[in-house]
């Protein structure tokens, strides 16, 4: 880990050396000060603790020296990239930076060394819904509070799938929340452009590596986005029947997520969740519709059953959610 204030390694003299110096010591003492200062990226970015990690890479807070700054930088491993692969998700994080909304997390542009690839991205201190609803933290949400969530998260989808871009992996552990309650939607590592944006390759990296990534149901596995490895695109127990059947990845999968997401919010975990993965995708495609919590109300259970509708077309987008007297009340 490294040490925020330069200070590791460094120490006080004793009360009995404090009036004697001697010059090798001191060289030592400055030699391990140097050494322990915080690591810099590409002289712009003093990396700080580390928020979060996943199976490809770490998140770490990081200092813009240049403006004062926090920003978070996730670091990805090159090792096993190809080059046209990294090429795709660097494209992607350029498309990304050009997206501006307060519901979405800023995408502030990306820097490659040599062993890895760092995506610059808006710092939102508050960490992951995911997180946030531990039992150890705040523990789940009452339904009026999952509403006003869920209306932000619709907000941030709308945005998006106008611009024609889909999340695919809409999940607590990847929506952040500042400590005004803004809720931002996070982690496009398998974000796709619809309008001929084709990336193939290991896009689905650091799943989970952001703030306060979750010890629960958020840490569900995810599968690769390469179009070559025949795997649906997500998270298992927040995907939409047509994604795990692999038939299509559109915006109405996202709304599926999304509902998937408000009972997570309310209960602490997604439907299924007490079946291992496979069982939760067989059952995802075979049921009319995810199990509903008991005693919520009639608009939750409506906006609910919307998006789970089992034909992605009749789900209602998410413009159109907006306006469900559940999120409007």
């Amino acid at each position: 880990m490294i040490d925020m204030d330069g200070r590791a390694g460094a120490m006080m003299p004793s009360p009995s050396d404090a009036g004697s110096h001697h010059p090798a010591s001191s060289v030592a003492h400055g030699s391990a000060a140097r050494s322990a200062r915080p690591k810099m990226l590409n002289d712009v970015y003093r990396l700080g603790e580390e928020l979060g990690r996943g199976a490809f890479g770490q998140v770490f807070r990081a200092l813009d020296t240049r403006t004062g700054q926090h920003v978070a930088v996730k670091q990805l491993s090159l090792e096993g990239f190809k080059d046209g692969d990294l090429q795709g998700i660097e494209n992607e994080v350029e498309l990304l930076a050009s997206l501006r909304h307060r519901n979405v997390v800023k995408y502030l542009g990306c820097m490659r060394t040599r062993s890895h690839l760092h995506i610059i991205l808006e710092y939102v201190e508050n960490g992951s819904l995911a997180s946030v609803i531990k039992p150890s933290r705040f523990g789940p949400f009452p339904e009026a509070l999952v509403a006003v969530t869920i209306q932000q998260v619709l907000q941030g989808l709308a945005y998006l799938h106008a611009r024609g871009v889909v999340h695919r992996d809409v999940k607590g552990a990847n929506i952040l929340t500042t400590k005004e309650g803004v809720v931002k939607l996070a982690d496009f590592g398998v974000a796709a452009q619809l309008a001929g944006h084709e990336q193939g390759g290991a896009d689905e990296q650091a799943k989970d590596a952001f703030p306060g990534a979750p010890a629960s149901a958020s840490q569900a596995p995810v599968y690769q986005t390469a179009r070559e490895s025949n795997h649906p695109v997500g998270s298992p127990y927040w995907m939409a029947p047509e994604v795990v059947e692999m038939k299509s990845v559109t915006p109405a999968s996202d709304v599926w997520s999304v509902g998937c997401l408000a009972i997570e919010l309310l209960t602490g975990a997604p439907p299924y969740y007490e079946l291992q993965p496979m069982s939760a995708l067989f059952n995802i495609v075979q049921d009319a519709h995810p199990p509903l919590p008991p005693g919520i109300s009639a608009g939750m259970r409506d906006f609910l059953l919307g998006c789970f509708a089992r034909d992605p077309a009749l789900r209602p987008p998410a413009r159109q959610l907006l306006d469900h007297p559940w999120v409007t009340y």
